[in-house]
């Protein structure tokens, strides 16, 4: 007989009828509705600091990667061995990828002196209408001047030398160069063209650009070889395997990332870490589940035996319980989850929180929660929630009604 009853499916409508009435206000017991009613606001809460939290990082991270990959461009040719990178390289990679767009350069370092202020600077010759194709932040800062002798500066650079456009700069090069009886460091005037802003501090105080021809004038660079090669493209990963292949053993290729590994590791592992503390604010949460569950087993024990008496099976017992914590959890998701999304909305929409441009690339907070995160969101706190609410439902399962009325 025992048997038969075990094995009869579950009273759907039993088990719905129970939770309605164990989820309803409680005069007699008031605390397992408050601390039901805490659990509820502490996933809600978790939910929602989780979600905007997220969002916060994976958007700062974006406005980096977006700042880098533009100053730092998506790949980069280096030559192992002089003269390895040349107008004819360049063909050829023209010729395999003609979806690419390439900008040869030379560089050097340099001091700048405008009256009384010296800065040290990073000098790029480039051809401005390549560079301008790759770089729209160059191309926004370029000038229209004829002269070889031209220079394009960041923005910082540009004040701290108090050289607006138009104002001439001496820069010193390296190179030496013949003067009576010995010689001094090469130098010569140039005119400010054009300034850029790209939103990092640290580039707009260090580089310059300047003309091709520069280079080739002052330096002696043999025309049509370079010190590198930039390349655009928008899927840098993929296509540093295949141009690879296509290049000689006397050049390597680089990608933004493995100039920046360390910088971008550092902001994934902090992502991570972020995501598991907030975490535990759920984890508490869901502690109150638990009590609140075990409370409610206590209180109602005489009527779970008398349930049970009547003929509710153990698995009808172990589903009300069980359900009752999943329900607390799920509202406390959904409502956090309504409550992260506006506060997402609230913070892209309008500029409650303003920060310093540049130190972190733009004024705005930047906030993008992505599918994945919050995906990991979602699956983390349900999980949590399914393991709180097993424990109190198998205890209610394994009320003894004979137990329980003999004490009665």
């Amino acid at each position: 007989m025992s048997h038969s009853t075990t094995s009869l499916p579950p009273n759907k409508h039993f088990v719905g009828h129970i939770i309605q009435h164990y989820l309803k206000y409680d005069r007699e017991n008031p605390f397992i509705f408050i601390s039901a009613l805490l659990a509820f606001l502490g996933i809600a809460t978790g939910v929602m600091v989780l979600m905007i939290a997220m969002g916060i990082m994976n958007g700062t991270q974006q406005e980096f990667t977006k700042k880098l990959f533009v100053m730092n461009y998506p790949l980069t040719l280096l030559p192992i061995e002089e003269g390895a990178i040349d107008d004819r390289l360049i063909t050829q990679l023209s010729h395999d990828f003609p979806t690419l767009k390439f900008s040869p350069y030379y560089t050097t370092q340099v001091i700048t002196k405008n009256s009384d202020a010296v800065q040290g600077s990073l000098l790029y010759g480039v051809d401005y209408t390549k560079e301008s194709a790759i770089n729209p932040i160059f191309a926004k800062g370029q000038g229209e001047g004829e002269s070889r002798f031209r220079l394009v500066m960041g923005e910082g650079l540009s004040f701290e030398m108090d050289a607006p456009i138009g104002e001439k700069v001496t820069l010193y090069f390296s190179e030496q160069q013949a003067v009576g009886f010995g010689t001094m460091p090469l130098q010569k005037r140039f005119v400010v063209d054009g300034v850029f802003k790209s939103g990092l501090k640290a580039y707009d105080k260090a580089i310059m650009y300047a003309p091709l021809e520069a280079f080739e004038k002052l330096l002696k660079r043999p025309h049509g070889v370079y010190d590198g090669l930039h390349i655009y493209t928008t899927e840098p990963m993929e296509a540093i395997k295949e141009i690879q292949a296509h290049l000689p053993s006397t050049v390597m290729i680089e990608g933004w990332w493995e100039q920046n590994g360390n910088f971008f590791s550092a902001m994934e592992m902090e992502k991570k870490a972020l995501f598991l503390v907030l975490l535990l604010i759920i984890l508490i949460a869901s502690l109150n589940i638990i009590s609140s569950l075990l409370m409610t087993v206590m209180s109602r024990r005489s009527e779970i035996a008398l349930m049970r008496t009547l003929g509710a099976t153990q698995q009808e017992i172990r589903m009300i319980f069980f359900r009752l914590g999943v329900i607390i959890g799920s509202a406390g998701i959904v409502t956090g989850t309504l409550l992260g999304g506006l506060g997402i909305w609230v913070l892209t929409t309008f500029d409650i929180i303003s920060m310093p441009a540049d130190v972190y690339g733009t004024s705005r907070l930047p906030v993008d929660l992505t599918l994945s995160d919050f995906g990991l969101i979602l699956l983390g706190t349900t999980l949590i929630i399914l393991l709180s609410s097993r424990y109190p439902a198998k205890k209610a399962s394994q009320t003894d009604p004979l137990l329980v009325l003999k004490n009665e």
